[in-house]
């Protein structure tokens, strides 16, 4: 007795599922690459902003943004002293 799937039964139903998962995660993941190679362009605009300012303007930028804490502002600062 024949039943589908070429006459595999369950494995070939197993196998047909996991063929269009990796073809579905597949198309997802090429998706997810093309978006973030088009909005990539726009954030690498805003990091060339920082190539004339100073290493001191950098670091009293990123305490301002609260991207780092008091004692590592004054890390860098005498790091950079010397």
């Amino acid at each position: 007795m024949m039943m589908g799937y070429g006459g595999f039964g369950w494995i070939g139903m197993i196998l047909n599922l996991v063929i269009t998962l990796g073809v579905i995660i597949g198309l997802v993941l090429l998706i997810v690459r093309a978006v973030r190679r088009t909005s990539g362009n726009n954030t690498q605009a805003g990091t060339q902003n920082l190539t004339g300012q100073s290493a001191r303007d950098i670091a009293q930028s990123r305490y301002a943004k609260g991207e780092v804490s008091r004692e590592e502002y004054q890390q860098i600062l005498s790091d950079l002293g010397r």
